[in-house]
Formats: structure tokens, C-alpha cells, sequence
């Protein structure tokens, strides 16, 4: 053999070396291309999964918020606004309520949620101190909310109506006239000016959360008047029957000789809407 022909051969046998390389090379990407398309599947599993875990805890918390959102007691947010309605100053019952009930009297009421008709009762009757206790501690906190709001606006208007007082003075023809407050004016700065001796809400009104069903009943304690609006059936639907006689029961202790107990029940036809709100009504 000679000594080209020596050559080729060996040029030969590096090329189909050089051939032989590159076939395990791409075999060898072959092998790993569908292991990484195996990686990303399974990130993008993990990315989904995740996702969904997300969504469903998400809906889980809703629900519990939800849950948390069932007034069992009629702690109703907003309630008031419920029963007064739009365009209406006051509540509708503080119509039906007589002075002689209240003014100067020591006052309970129980149940009061957010504080509005004990703090309007105060206002409007003068009562000489007046309790709201409620199941419902956020109601409380509302309650005392819209104290520390009516107290501001009664000071409000007391600064513009003492300034009032003052004797007008007028210009006719050059010359000054003292007109002097007439007899209505007269009785409306006395009413003031002796409201204002009585001194403000926050002297009169108080809160306090409490479950009166349940609550241990102080001697010292003692009423000359006692509310109970729109409470009967959420005591019932939570107590039963021996609620109700614990309530009354109760009530009576509390009350001094000749009391008055102010009381709103619900009718049957209301219980139909929230016959499920405990664990005792829905046996």
C-alpha cells in the first residue's frame, strides 16, 4: 500500500469518527429535551396547583366571613337604618313614648345595639341617667361612637343658641333700638340655660356589653324604667322558654315599686326568617 492511499484511509476513518460524535450528541440532546419539557410541565403544574389552592382558601375565608356575618342575636350594623328609614330624623316609637316615663327617672335599656334611641330617649325626655347593655361588644363601640357625635352637635348647638341671647340691636332712622327677646324666645333660653345646668349626654348616658340572660343580677341595681325593644324573639330563638322567664324574671327584680317596663315584642310571622340562627331554635 502506498503511502497516499495510507492517508486516505486514515482521513476516512477520521471522518466517520468526527460522523459517529455527532450522532451521540444529538442523542444525548434528544434524551434531555424531554426531560426538560417533563421539568417545565411539572413547574407549570405546581404554578397551577398552587393557584388554586390560593382560590380555594380564598373561598374558604369568604365564607367564614360570612358565617361571621350572621347576627344571631339581632346585633344588626346597620339596624337603625333598617327601622328609621330614609328622610326621618328620629325613630318612629320615640312618638308613642310619654315624658312622664323618663324624665328624671333612672332608665334602662336592654339591648340597645348602636346606642341611637337611648341616646335620643336622653335627649329629647331628660332622663336623669339612662344604661344601654348589649350582647354585641362592636355594638357598643358604635354605641359610644354616636354618644361622643350627638355630644358634639348638642355643644355646637348650645354655643350658637347662647349667642343668640344677646339683645338684637337695630338702626331706624339713624337711631338704636334695643328689641328685647319676646315671651316664646324667653321660655326657649330658659329651657336651654336649665338643660345646660343638667350638664351634657355623657353625664345621662352609658353602655355597657352584657348578655342579660345570662348575667349575674346586682342588688344595687335598680330601675324606674325599663326598655326592651324588638328583643323578646332573638331571646327566645337563643334561650327558649326559660330565656323568656329569666328575662322577665329579671326585669322584675330590677324595676322599683310602681316601674314601668317599656316593652316591643315581634310578632309569630317574624320568626320565620330567622328560626335558624342557633343551634336551640333549630331543634
Amino acid at each position: 500500500m502506498s503511502l497516499d492511499e495510507m492517508r486516505e484511509e486514515k482521513e476516512k476513518e477520521k471522518i466517520t469518527e468526527k460522523k459517529k460524535k455527532q450522532q451521540k450528541q444529538k442523542q444525548k440532546q434528544k434524551l434531555k429535551n424531554p426531560e426538560e419539557k417533563q421539568n417545565k410541565s411539572e413547574e407549570n403544574i405546581t404554578v397551577e396547583e398552587k393557584d388554586t389552592k390560593e382560590k380555594t382558601q380564598a373561598q374558604i375565608n369568604s365564607k367564614k366571613r360570612k358565617r361571621k356575618d350572621v347576627f344571631a342575636f339581632g346585633n344588626y350594623r346597620s339596624y337603625y337604618g333598617y327601622r328609621i328609614g330614609q328622610g326621618m330624623d328620629e325613630d318612629p316609637r320615640l312618638k308613642v313614648f310619654k315624658r312622664e316615663w323618663f324624665q328624671g327617672k333612672d332608665c334602662l335599656d336592654i339591648g340597645c345595639n348602636s346606642g341611637i334611641i337611648t341616646i335620643q330617649i336622653a335627649k329629647k325626655f331628660h332622663c336623669h341617667r339612662i344604661l344601654g347593655i348589649d350582647i354585641d361588644s362592636d355594638r357598643i363601640s358604635d354605641a359610644y361612637w354616636h354618644l361622643r357625635k350627638f355630644v358634639r352637635a348638642e355643644r355646637v348647638q348650645k354655643s350658637g343658641a347662647k349667642a343668640s341671647i344677646v339683645k338684637v340691636t337695630e338702626k331706624v332712622n339713624d337711631l338704636e333700638s334695643c328689641a328685647n327677646p319676646s315671651s316664646d324666645e324667653k321660655q326657649e333660653i330658659a329651657r336651654d340655660s336649665s338643660h345646660s345646668e343638667e350638664g351634657d349626654l355623657f353625664d345621662i348616658v352609658s353602655f355597657r356589653k352584657e348578655n342579660f340572660v345570662q348575667s349575674w343580677c346586682q342588688r344595687e341595681e335598680q330601675y324606674d324604667t325599663i326598655l326592651c325593644l324588638s328583643v323578646t324573639k332573638w331571646i327566645h330563638l337563643n334561650w327558649g322558654d326559660d330565656g323568656l322567664i329569666t328575662l322577665f324574671s329579671k326585669i322584675w327584680r330590677l324595676l322599683r315599686p310602681g316601674g314601668i317596663l317599656v316593652l316591643e315584642p315581634q310578632p309569630w310571622r317574624s320568626y320565620e326568617n330567622n328560626h335558624l340562627v342557633s343551634e336551640h331554635s333549630c331543634k
